[in-house]
């Protein structure tokens, strides 16, 4: 995914437009995740409408409020505006979380044509090395919305895959048949973690009670049953 984009400048879309300028910014942003190329237009009426939908999917992917770890996703606008001020206004419509190419930064038409993008909405999805996962993901985020990032995930082979909605915690309804095994891996680790505590807790008091751990233990037990009462 570096390799795209070496030697490039990416822009954030925030109030002051922050810029990714080094090798070392660019590889934090993007390495290990999957990207999302965004190939619009603001004069596109079909992109107009389309924007509110991309946007509220990548907003329930990463923001905190919808989930408890961030999706490993990035989003980037390629403008194929005609205008600057296009531009400008609809980045207005995108997250602020999300990436652009500078207006005056021929790249743009370069992507356009290397992923042969022949119409507007698209979305192109690639994987971290590059090789493209979908070649235009518009319908599906259309119908599935956040659900089809499952499958982009296992797809990609990301290395993290920690990944869990807070949904995942608070609704147990089934989005896929590889939930039911989820479930069970992290079942199986909690329960683990929890006999972990629990020999923990075990192993204090008996260095509480003094030399003979167990040993001592067992004596009093001996004591309590009779074997050393003067009755």
């Amino acid at each position: 995914m570096v390799d795209l984009f070496a030697d490039r400048v990416l822009v954030k879309n925030n109030k002051d437009q922050d810029e990714l300028d080094t090798e070392r910014e660019i590889v934090t942003r993007l390495q290990n995740r999957i990207l999302m190329l965004f190939f619009a237009s603001a004069e596109s009426d079909t992109c107009q409408r389309f924007a509110p939908t991309l946007h509220d999917f990548f907003k329930q992917l990463t923001d905190e409020f919808y989930v408890e770890r961030s999706a490993q996703l990035v989003l980037l606008y390629v403008s194929l505006d005609q205008s600057e001020e296009q531009l400008e206004n609809f980045l207005k419509e995108l997250p602020k979380k999300s990436l652009f190419l500078a207006y005056e930064d021929p790249y743009r038409r370069e992507l356009e044509t290397m992923f042969d993008v022949r119409e507007v909405p698209t979305v192109v999805v690639l994987r971290p090395d590059c090789s493209i996962l979908i070649p235009n993901a518009v319908e599906e985020i259309t119908r599935l919305g956040p659900d089809c990032y499952r499958n982009w995930h296992e797809a990609a082979e990301l290395i993290d895959r920690n990944f869990l909605t807070k949904e995942d915690f608070e609704d147990k309804s089934m989005r896929s048949f590889t939930d039911p095994v989820r479930r069970l891996k992290y079942k199986v680790e909690d329960e683990k973690k929890k006999k972990k505590e629990e020999e923990k807790k075990k192993k204090k008091q008996r260095r509480g009670w003094g030399v003979g751990g167990d040993e001592g233990e067992e004596a009093g037990a001996d004591d309590r049953d009779g074997g050393g009462s003067m009755w």
